[in-house]
């Protein structure tokens, strides 16, 4: 059993923003795997529930905003019985660039507060696919501005394909040995 968190923030005005890159893998996945999202309002989360090369696969979008992502982590957990092994999170990253997917097991938050959510609430032994979404000047913008805001218009041209790419990946991945950590053009 796999569970596969999308992570982002809830309401229309942040669903096209770099910060929702996870949510957007994680509709793109559900699509794939012939599920269809169920607000589990107990779970805090919406979730799908399929199967995947023999494998149960629970999809999951937290539904507490981003900062706050463990705990919706932590009650799909206790609920399902997964391991924090095997947990599988997408969400964005800034010290990638666009069109990057970077896969590890383990470490830090790096700064990411949904990430450091899910550490606070379920350890750090989960697996992290960071969908690039390009370097900002911190210098110029906050990173924290910088993520609530749309993807340039080169980059939104490519999104399709690029989130199209992460989920397939991410896909091909069940059932497989990730390695420890890799980089992948996607």
């Amino acid at each position: 059993m796999k569970l596969i968190l999308g992570l982002g923030n809830v309401g229309p005005q942040y669903a096209k923003t770099r910060h929702n890159a996870g949510f957007m893998v994680a509709d793109e996945l559900a699509e794939m795997l012939g599920g269809s999202w169920k607000n589990e309002a107990k779970l805090k989360a919406e979730v799908v529930i399929t199967d995947h090369e023999g494998q149960k696969i629970i999809l999951a979008k937290p539904q507490t905003m981003m900062n706050l992502s463990g705990e919706a982590a932590q009650r799909i957990m206790q609920f399902y019985k997964v391991s924090p092994a095997d947990v599988w999170v997408v969400f964005d990253d800034v010290d990638t660039p666009f069109g990057r997917l970077r896969v590890r097991r383990g470490g830090s938050g790096s700064g990411h507060q949904g990430v450091n959510s899910l550490i606070h609430h379920i350890g750090l032994d989960f697996v992290r696919f960071k969908f690039g979404i390009s370097l900002n000047d911190r210098a110029v913008e906050p990173s924290e501005v910088y993520v609530l805001k749309p993807f340039n218009a080169d980059e939104q041209a490519k999104l399709p394909a690029t989130i199209a790419a992460t989920a397939r990946h991410i896909s091909d991945q069940i059932g497989q040995e990730l390695i420890d950590e890799s980089t992948f053009d996607v």
